[in-house]
């Protein structure tokens, strides 16, 4: 899939994101309202997925509903977590990164549970230096991928680098299998805002996941604890996904780009 020639390059994606710190607030949930309904995914025409997440955390804040939604109608649904997220809190002074990745693991453990998904597959690259794999990350996405699967990948331009680079290798991986690329963003409802000429909107759709998979999906999302909480009272162990961020994630609704 070829990336549309309106839309920015990576670069000035990841400056907007920078430049709007976490705890900025980046654009409420509020202005997003009204301004994120798109065309209807056709999920029926999925015969597979595979979900790739930079983060431990990012295939559920993602697609979620969506993979919990296809593993119930029988649809072969795998993650790959590319890093174990160990970088989140990087200046801790309670937590070593090697502490955190064990404690990320095993809290996507416990949401894939909660999501009815298998275990994701862990790959164990570099937090924060994805890029610098990001040649051999395309190979071995593309050996899990087959003809006509779906890859869920981050959107090429969503912002945080790891995202960035993990969605442009299993764009690489689609192209090379002849896989259906579709992508989440995650941080670009942080730094954009409804209507900005630099997002393809034209390629954007909605999934609309029942009830009961939203309440699944926030039952995942309350079990990664070192990212929604405050690890302690210091500065630097605060929330990576304080409630306005999560606001703009656990809508009823998940968008997705399609080719």
């Amino acid at each position: 899939m070829t990336t549309d020639s309106h839309t920015r390059s990576p670069r000035a994606a990841t400056a907007r994101f920078a430049a709007e710190p976490i705890e900025s607030g980046g654009t409420p949930e509020s202005v997003w309202s009204g301004h994120t309904a798109f065309p209807h995914l056709d999920v029926h025409t999925c015969p597979e997925l595979l979900v790739v997440a930079p983060h431990p955390d990012d295939e559920v804040l993602g697609v979620g509903a969506l993979a919990s939604e296809l593993a119930a109608r029988g649809v072969p649904v795998s993650i790959l977590s590319v890093t174990d997220g160990e970088a989140s809190h990087p200046d801790s002074p309670t937590v070593t990164p090697t502490e955190l990745a064990e404690r990320r693991r095993t809290e996507s453990l416990r949401a894939a549970d909660r999501l009815g998904l298998p275990a994701a597959t862990p790959l164990g690259l570099p937090d924060g230096r994805v890029a610098d794999h990001e040649t051999d990350l395309a190979t071995t996405i593309a050996g899990h991928l087959r003809p006509g699967a779906w890859c869920a990948a981050p959107f090429r331009h969503d912002g945080h680098p790891d995202h960035e680079a993990a969605g442009r290798a299993a764009a690489d991986a689609a192209r090379r299998s002849g896989a259906v690329l579709i992508e989440y963003p995650v941080w670009l409802w942080h730094w954009s805002r409804p209507g900005d000429p630099s997002v393809p909107w034209h390629r954007a759709r909605t999934f609309h996941p029942t009830r009961h998979r939203q309440r699944c999906k926030r039952d995942a999302v309350s079990e990664f604890t070192s990212q929604i909480t405050d690890l302690s009272p210091a500065p630097a162990d605060r929330a990576i996904l304080p409630r306005h961020v999560l606001d703009r994630l656990l809508r009823d609704h998940e968008t997705v780009f399609v080719p």
